[in-house]
């Protein structure tokens, strides 16, 4: 069965979603920051079949959130390291943890918690507003058409109307 590619869609969550491809993408990069970074180390704490597990890397890899790099050479094994990029898609991680401490966890609490090292407390994700560090919710904040968003798309009156241009 061929994948639906969102790559060209004027969303950065359809494109995200299309980079991401399935749920092992995440888990895997959510073990990079757990510090895993060796192929045998990812399959045996995810219990990937390692054939899907070589093919998130190499995606993960080729699309530059992760760096395969040596560690042995006889015979050639190499870890996986976050780049800059995969760094960046912690506060997705975050989000995503947040959201299932609040709805799925269980009466025990959260499986996980995070420590924040700067000020020493236990803390969550929360999404702020950028400009005055207020909380964004769904109910004060509009999505609006930005510069990349495609001309002959933002002409048609249903785009217009959705994004209150």
């Amino acid at each position: 069965m061929r994948r639906t590619s969102f790559a060209n869609w004027p969303c950065s969550i359809a494109r995200t979603m299309d980079l991401l491809g399935d749920w092992w993408t995440p888990l895997v990069l959510r073990e990079a920051f757990y510090g895993v970074r060796r192929f045998d180390a990812f399959q045996q704490s995810l219990g990937i079949a390692r054939n899907t597990l070589a093919e998130r890397l190499r995606r993960l890899v080729d699309e530059g959130l992760l760096e395969k790099q040596p560690y042995q050479s006889e015979p050639v094994r190499h870890e996986y390291l976050l780049t800059a990029k995969g760094r960046d898609f912690f506060g997705v991680l975050m989000a995503m943890n947040a959201w299932g401490d609040r709805w799925l966890a269980g009466e025990e609490g959260a499986p996980i918690v995070f420590r924040h090292e700067r000020c020493g407390h236990q803390g969550h994700a929360e999404v702020v507003c950028s400009s005055c560090g207020e909380a964004m919710t769904a109910e004060d904040t509009r999505p609006r058409l930005g510069p990349g968003y495609p001309a002959r798309l933002a002409e048609r009156a249903e785009v217009r109307e959705r994004f209150g241009e």
